[in-house]
């Protein structure tokens, strides 16, 4: 059966890295919508813009095309506008779908669920911007993000990426009503996904058993899967949707 996907991109991305899975997805027969999140558009002002500005515009961005019985994707960063939005947008989803996602609880901020090493880093990164964001340095998206595209293919996409408004970073949501709904919720994991260091900060199982019941769909490839590995991201997705 035909799904609707709402696919929510990671940090320092956009609506357009989706482009490779949706066109697998279309030719299934679903329908898919990739928003792009306040500061990561080209030109978009970033230094004021909060998680919470993340939020509220995902929430619109449904609400306006009034889109029902949806598949609400977040990936990495994502994890966190899909679970503050799908408090309000909780009759309207069919299902979560966390792919390699971060899935946080009242009070943690993406910073305070990172390697201290990687949060003190991005706190650098931002304080030497000129607007107040961060932007991963080359040799970290090539080594643990994109670790499995040729040297060619990370030379062009790193450039194409935007800087991360900060304060979605270092910012914390109220998530408590989201725990206590518990909305059918899958988690996607990345096999040779390094973004996070295994152990104690990894994935897994750190952030699935967050989610009670939850399948766990296995789909090959690094965290940036979605231009490396897209038609079995999408055939991940596929099967998250159907729980």
């Amino acid at each position: 059966m035909p799904k609707t996907f709402v696919l929510v991109h990671g940090a320092c991305h956009a609506g357009w890295t989706w482009s490779p899975v949706s066109k697998y997805l279309r030719a299934q027969g679903h329908r898919v919508f990739m928003p792009t999140l306040p500061g990561l558009g080209a030109g978009d002002d970033k230094a004021e813009v909060r998680l919470t500005d993340s939020v509220d515009y995902l929430v619109d961005y449904v609400r306006k095309r009034d889109l029902t019985d949806i598949v609400l994707v977040g990936h990495s960063w994502g994890g966190f506008p899909v679970s503050g939005a799908s408090v309000r947008l909780a009759t309207r989803i069919s299902r979560l779908v966390y792919w390699s996602a971060f899935v946080p609880r009242t009070g943690e901020s993406l910073l305070d669920l990172c390697p201290p090493a990687y949060a003190d880093m991005f706190r650098a990164l931002a304080a030497a911007s000129t607007d107040n964001s961060v932007t991963f340095p080359f040799e970290v998206f090539s080594a643990t993000f994109m670790q499995d595209a040729t040297p060619e293919t990370q030379r062009l996409v790193h450039p194409l990426l935007e800087s991360q408004p900060f304060y979605t970073m270092s910012e914390a949501l109220d998530l408590d009503e989201w725990e206590r709904l518990q909305l059918p919720s899958s988690y996607v994991l990345s096999e040779d996904d390094l973004a996070l260091p295994p152990g104690e900060f990894g994935w897994a199982p750190r952030f699935p058993e967050r989610l009670p019941g939850a399948p766990v769909i296995h789909t090959p490839g690094s965290h940036e899967c979605q231009f490396t590995q897209p038609e079995p991201l999408a055939a991940a997705l596929v099967e998250a949707a159907a729980g």
